[in-house]
């Protein structure tokens, strides 16, 4: 028998027994949800439509200001086809530095206690609060050809990748750790005694409830990784086919009077992000239904 077979019963006991402070459903409501409104929709959309849909379709005309041999030149010159690569190099090698420590990172803020956890809490979200030209700047400052402390990365991939991680390390710390903290450690503790070791217990049981977390966080590092600009402008120096992101060949573009170029690969960038979340939301939500229906 195997321990995930073994826990099935405790789990199913933990998912259907309320909790002391679960109030039952009041008669007339739907979960606590209000009724849906046409002002709530109206509104929505009026923000949707500002903020998101309305950029879009301005930077999808630009990018069609030369037709579409314009755009698949634009897209595939030396120097675009360049920068893809080497944003996209360094970006998936991020996430999975991101989704490593940062699970790391979630699991000891929730689990451990240790003095100055509340400080080291507070100082995850600080490349939040940080201008990303700053976090350049302190990277330079850090890791440029006057280290400090011996290191030099200035104008290489392994400094840009430094930086991004910097900025998105945050992402994934704090999509794990809501839900690290409402894992019931019960079920782990009857894996143990039935003789299960910390690893096993940890994919058997840990690992599953939180894939949609990580893949959630991958995502929006992965992102964060192929749009990024202030943070490495310094630190990576826009070295071509070496440290020049998409991002800063956007800028060389744009700074050469070429905007229809710009916003052709920024279309690409975005299309690119776009389907990386999609994909990853689509596993994740695939596996949460794995774990509710195993539960």
């Amino acid at each position: 028998m195997t321990v995930a077979t073994a826990l099935q019963p405790a789990q199913h006991i933990a998912a259907a027994s309320p909790g002391p402070n679960v109030a039952a459903p009041v008669a007339g409501t739907s979960g606590g949800r209000g009724a849906v409104t046409p002002l709530r929709i109206g509104v929505t959309t009026l923000w949707l439509s500002v903020i998101v849909l309305l950029p879009l379709l301005a930077i999808a005309w630009k990018a069609g200001g030369k037709g579409w041999q314009g755009f698949q030149l634009a897209v595939t010159s030396h120097a675009a086809l360049e920068s893809f690569r080497v944003t996209l190099t360094i970006s998936v090698l991020v996430t999975v530095l991101d989704v490593v420590f940062g699970l790391a990172t979630a699991w000891v803020l929730v689990r451990d206690d240790f003095a100055g956890k509340g400080v080291i809490d507070a100082l995850i979200d600080l490349p939040f609060a940080l201008p990303t030209i700053v976090t350049s700047l302190v990277m330079l400052a850090l890791y440029g050809n006057s280290s400090p402390i011996g290191i030099h990365l200035q104008h290489t991939p392994p400094g840009v990748a430094m930086a991004l991680a910097f900025v998105t390390l945050p992402l994934v710390v704090r999509a794990v750790q809501p839900v690290l903290l409402e894992i019931d450690r019960d079920v782990e503790e009857a894996a143990a005694a039935l003789g299960a070791s910390r690893l096993t217990a940890f994919t058997t049981v840990v690992l599953p409830s939180l894939l949609p977390a990580l893949l959630t966080g991958a995502g929006l590092a992965f992102s964060r990784c192929v749009a990024e600009f202030g943070s490495v402008v310094t630190i990576g120096g826009a070295v071509p086919g070496k440290t020049e992101v998409s991002s800063q060949w956007i800028r060389a573009l744009v700074e050469n009077d070429d905007h229809t170029s710009a916003a052709a690969i920024s279309i690409v960038l975005l299309a690119i992000s776009f389907a990386v979340l999609v994909l990853l939301r689509t596993v994740g939500g695939r596996a949460a239904k794995r774990e509710e229906e195993a539960q």
